[in-house]
Parts: structure tokens; sequence; C-alpha cells
């Protein structure tokens, strides 16, 4: 049986301009991620591996090529509707948690439905079923600043899941921490991936990168081949 695919770039190319100058930031990039999947894609500065991200989540459109989320091709959709695919498809978790510091954990995880217009009593029971899934029922309202960085990004990570997204996206999510608090975020995404969550990772750590089943590398703007972990 075949898996859904959730993201596919088929020869994705991205140009910036600099005054007259065209700056190829990716270059034919051919990848997939099917549900189900838990991938790393690293590399150095400047790699244009933050390109490809903002791209899978969204952000940004492709200069040409065709790129898929979840079955629709991104180009043909307004702003609007990439909003709407980005809110109802991707959860976000970034290296710097992103956070609103006046607004408890339980306030925090539930914005993503306020934006959906999830009624307030659902909006509740679904953020604190995420925060209990991340092991922070007891933080529930506790305010950013009440909280270490690893509870933080457990906080964002269960923000990211609360709309039950296709895939979440991770940019360098245990940039901000330490090595223990970072060791167990990367056991939560394991953990997550079991139960079957998708889960896409960006980052320049090799030892981040070696805890996904798969791995793939991007240098100058192109992509390798896609590397099994053995896990």
């Amino acid at each position: 049986m075949s898996m859904r695919k959730i993201v596919e770039c088929r020869d994705v190319c991205k140009t910036y301009l600099q005054g007259k100058i065209e700056i190829p930031a990716l270059k034919n990039v051919n990848f997939t991620v099917c549900e189900g999947d838990y991938t790393a894609i690293i590399g150095p500065s400047g790699s244009g591996k933050s390109t490809l991200m903002n791209l899978i989540g969204c952000l940004d459109t492709p200069t040409s090529g065709s790129l898929r989320i979840d079955g629709r091709e991104i180009e043909t959709l307004s702003a609007n509707e990439l909003a709407d695919l980005r809110l109802e498809k991707i959860g976000f978790v970034f290296q710097n948690f992103q956070l609103l510091g006046g607004q408890t954990a339980l306030e925090n995880v539930e914005l993503p439905l306020t934006y959906a217009n999830i009624p307030r009593k659902q909006r509740r029971e679904r953020a604190e079923e995420a925060l209990t899934r991340v092991g922070l029922h007891d933080r529930m309202d506790f305010l950013p600043n009440q909280l270490s960085g690893g509870q933080k990004q457990r906080v964002a990570i269960a923000r990211a899941l609360v709309n039950h997204p296709s895939i979440v996206l991770a940019d360098e999510p245990t940039g901000a921490l330490d090595s223990k608090s970072g060791a167990q975020v990367m056991d939560l995404f394991e953990e997550l991936n079991r139960e079957g969550v998708t889960v896409l990772i960006i980052t320049h750590d090799n030892g981040i990168a070696s805890r996904a089943r798969n791995k793939v590398e991007i240098r100058d703007g192109e992509l390798g081949h896609l590397e099994e972990n053995g896990k």
C-alpha cells in the first residue's frame, strides 16, 4: 500500500534578486515526505535549508518547479489559501519557541485553534490534551518565563500538534537548549513519530539528524540522496 505523500518537490528552484544579480538558493530540488516519515534535512549555514523550509512551510513559493503540500500545488494558491494551508496542515516548531510571554502554556497552545475559529470549550480540551501528550499536564497555567527551555519547546510542540497537522516542521528545535533538554525533545519527536506523526527536522547538527529515521544533506542549494539511519 502506497503511503500518502505530504510533501512533493519536483525540480524546485528558488532564486533571489540582489540588485540585478540572480542568486540561486535552491537548484532543482527533488524531495518527497510521506505520511509517517521522520526525516532530517541537514546542511551548514547558507546551504539553502532555511529557504527549503520556508517553501515547505508555505511561507514562500518556488521560482520554478512543482511543490505540492498534502496534494495541493502551492503555486496555484492565493495568500489566504496559503495561510489556511499552513494553519490546517503544518505544525511549526522553531528554535526560539516563539511563545507569547503574557499568555499561559495553555493559552499559547490554544492560539492556532483560535485562528481556526474552534469553539472555546473545544479549544480548551484539545490544548489540554496536547500539553498532556508532551508531558506538561502540570504546567498548563505557567507563563513562559516560569518554564525551562525544554519545557518551552514542549509547549511549542504541543502548539504544533493541536490542529492535528499533516506534518510537523521543526527548524533547529534543540538550538536554544542544553544537551540534556535537547535529547529529551528529540526523544519526544521519536515518540510522536511512533504514534504516527510525520516529522521533518531542519538542522545543521549531525547528532540531531542521526536521530531521525531518514537523513538528506543539502549543500549549495542542492539536495543529496536520502539515507536511512537504520532505525
